[in-house]
């Protein structure tokens, strides 16, 4: 599958603002998890970033604001993946 470079680019901005600011903590938290737990930088970016577009791709297709407890539960279930 093709990723869309501005797509990705955007949602690895929004992980970095959210680790910066700390908003949501679970964010950084589960970043900090993912990294204790032998996984590498680049791929607990990548798992958190999926766990963001999948967020992002819900708002779009309910046409509702971002649910920060969804949000929350699928970080907390990472390494595993909400689709699979």
């Amino acid at each position: 599958m093709k990723t869309n470079p501005q797509l990705r680019a955007t949602t690895m901005e929004v992980l970095d603002n959210q680790l910066r600011e700390n908003n949501p903590p679970e964010t950084k938290e589960t970043y900090e998890r993912l990294l204790a737990e032998g996984h590498s930088v680049a791929q607990a970016r990548e798992l958190i970033a999926s766990i963001i577009l999948t967020e992002i791709y819900e708002v779009l297709k309910q046409n509702q604001p971002f649910n920060q407890e969804r949000f929350v539960v699928a970080l907390k279930q990472l390494p595993r993946l909400p689709w699979e």
